[in-house]
Order: C-alpha cells, then sequence, then structure tokens
C-alpha cells in the first residue's frame, strides 16, 4: 500500500488504527491567524481525484467507518458543524488491507465476519481480494531472511530479475485508463 501511495500521483496513505472519523473526512479549526473557524480536509478530502490507503482498517472504531460510507456511494463529504455548512469532494478510490479477526482466516466463516466488518461497509468495494497465508517453512525462512536483510543493510537483497520502475508503472497505469473495455453479450 505504501508503496501504492508513492507511485501515484495523488495518494494519502493513513491508518484506520491512527486515523479519526475527523481525520479521514474534515475538520471545523480555528485558523491561528485570524482566529476564525475554517474547513481542514482530511485524508479521504486530500485523496480526491486519486487513491486514499487505508492500512489496519479493521482496527478502526465503528463511528469511524461510518463517515466512510457516504465518500463511498456520494463521493462527497457533508459537514455541519460550528455554523458552517459545507460539502466537500472525495471523489477518491479506497485501497484498504485488514487483517482476519483471530488471526487467521476461517473459511467456512464469510468474509465481513473473518475481518470483524459489517457486510454494508465489504458490499461498498468494488473489488476484494482475500491472501491467505499457508504455512510453509521454506517460503516463511525466505521472507523471514528478506525482512532481516532489508532491516540489517537498508536496501533489498539482490534479485534474480530487473523489478519495473515507477516511472514505467506509472505510464502502464496512465495507458490503461485510456482504455475502455466493452463486454460483449
Amino acid at each position: 500500500m505504501k508503496y501504492i501511495s508513492h507511485i501515484s500521483s495523488r495518494a494519502v496513505y493513513t491508518t484506520g488504527k491512527g486515523s479519526s472519523g475527523v481525520g479521514l473526512t474534515a475538520a471545523v479549526v480555528r485558523d491561528n491567524d485570524t482566529k476564525e473557524l475554517v474547513l481542514e480536509g482530511g485524508a479521504l478530502v486530500l485523496a480526491d481525484m486519486g487513491i486514499c490507503c487505508i492500512d489496519e482498517f479493521d482496527k478502526m472504531e465503528e463511528s469511524e467507518r461510518v463517515s466512510i460510507h457516504e465518500v463511498m456511494e456520494q463521493q462527497t463529504i457533508s459537514i455541519a458543524k460550528a455554523g458552517i455548512t459545507a460539502t466537500l469532494n472525495a471523489r477518491t478510490s479506497i485501497l484498504a488491507a485488514a487483517n482476519p479477526l483471530y488471526g487467521n482466516y476461517r473459511k467456512d466463516l464469510s468474509p465481513h465476519v473473518n475481518i470483524n466488518l459489517p457486510a454494508a461497509l465489504m458490499s461498498r468495494f468494488d473489488l476484494i481480494f482475500l491472501l491467505c497465508d499457508k504455512p510453509n517453512r521454506f517460503l516463511d525462512d525466505m521472507l523471514a531472511y528478506h525482512v532481516g536483510y532489508v532491516h540489517q543493510n537498508s536496501s533489498y537483497p539482490k534479485l534474480e530479475f530487473e523489478p519495473f520502475d515507477a516511472d514505467f508503472i506509472r505510464a502502464y497505469i496512465l495507458q490503461a485508463k485510456q482504455y475502455n473495455p466493452i463486454i460483449p453479450k
């Protein structure tokens, strides 16, 4: 998610655990210089026409999740506080990551039960990808080595392939946006 927030031309990265509903939407604050009340946009407003990456989505308080409903439905944020009434654009794509409720994903339960998110909120997402980790000693050792190497050397170990750089990915996405697929009958 952090990589997406870096390669996107307009993106905001935040965490569900550390963001309040106001931090995601908007707040009315007093300007230090003029002492007047002003609107201050949150992550979803700042990501207008871009991507808002929300990590630890499952750790958000229920009251903060409610504030996201309007954004995902209307692509706006309505605020009425301290005599200020406004509707702000929040035409953003939301990329969210969440963990299973008990640490392991149970295939006998539905995704919204596993992730402990209301079904009404999960239905607002266009795409949901489940990444399930299957225990594998060899792959787990490789992952641990990689993480340890990065922390010790502040760089990645030599790869057997050349990854695409950020400029190539940006150009690829721009090209893909030009394509309007037509689904035949």
